[in-house]
């Protein structure tokens, strides 16, 4: 009785399963036409969007490369300059140098009064 029972119970679910995946094959193909096309056009809209979010952040990028090159020119100027200041530093203690040995000469040379 309870084997009976459970093949009729099976056969009851088997029925059940079948209409509803009948009914959902139909449910889904009437809708496939309708909803494919508010979500293609929400994809559009949206691939649009982030096309335009792509360009935006290319131009930043764009700018940013400039930045850091007019930064690098400046930087390799700033240096330069740091150099020829640091040489023409030298080069005057040297010459400041040279005249005070050349006053202290100067006046080991004179007589003393």
């Amino acid at each position: 009785a309870l084997w009976i029972s459970l093949e009729e119970h099976q056969d009851a679910l088997e029925l059940i399963m079948s209409k509803y995946r009948k009914q959902m094959l139909q449910i889904m193909q009437g809708r496939k036409g309708e909803d494919a096309e508010p979500v293609l056009k929400v994809h559009q809209a949206n691939s649009v969007e982030i096309e335009s979010q792509i360009d935006r952040i290319c131009e930043m990028g764009e700018v940013m490369r400039k930045a850091i090159q007019v930064d690098d020119d400046q930087f390799f100027k700033v240096r330069e300059k740091l150099a020829q200041l640091e040489l023409e530093n030298k080069e005057l203690r040297e010459l400041l140098s040279i005249s005070k040995e050349s006053f202290e000469v100067g006046r080991e040379d004179l007589p003393d009064s």
